[in-house]
C-alpha cells in the first residue's frame, strides 16, 4: 500500500489561491493516476484532478479548469495541487488517493482509489 500525507490547506479569501501537497511513501508504478478529490459536507467525495504517472496526462473536472493545475514531483514522490481564483464553492476537505493500474485520468470513480491521505480541509469565505 501507499502512504499519503495531505499538507497546505487553509482559509482563504475569494480570489486568493493555496497550494495542496500530498507526500507519498510506498512503491508507485508508472502506471499509477495520483488524483486529487474533495467532499464538502452534505455532499457526495469528488474527483477533481487526476494524473497519469507515466504520460504526464493530466485530467480536470468542469468547475476547476483553468483555476486549477496538477503536477508531480517524481524525485519527491509528492503531488501538489496549485489551485488559483479560489471560489466559496471550493470549501472541502480535499483528499489525495492512488489508482494503480490506471488505464486513463477520466475515470474518477472514488471505487477505483486503493489509497487514500487523511485530507486537509480548504475554506474559501
Amino acid at each position: 500500500h501507499v502512504q499519503l500525507v495531505e499538507s497546505g490547506g487553509g482559509s482563504v479569501q475569494a480570489g486568493g489561491s493555496l497550494r495542496l501537497s500530498c507526500a507519498a511513501s510506498g512503491y508507485i508504478a508508472a502506471s499509477t493516476c495520483m488524483g486529487w478529490f474533495r467532499q464538502a459536507p452534505g455532499k457526495e467525495r469528488e474527483g477533481v484532478a487526476n494524473f497519469l504517472i507515466s504520460v504526464g496526462s493530466t485530467y480536470y473536472i468542469d468547475s476547476v479548469k483553468d483555476r486549477f493545475a496538477i503536477s508531480l514531483d517524481n524525485a519527491k514522490k509528492t503531488l501538489y495541487l496549485q489551485m488559483n481564483s479560489l471560489k466559496p464553492e471550493d470549501t472541502a476537505a480535499y483528499y489525495c488517493a492512488t489508482r494503480p493500474h490506471c488505464p486513463h485520468t477520466r475515470d474518477m470513480r472514488v471505487g477505483r482509489f486503493a489509497d487514500w491521505g487523511q485530507g486537509t480541509q480548504v475554506t474559501v469565505s
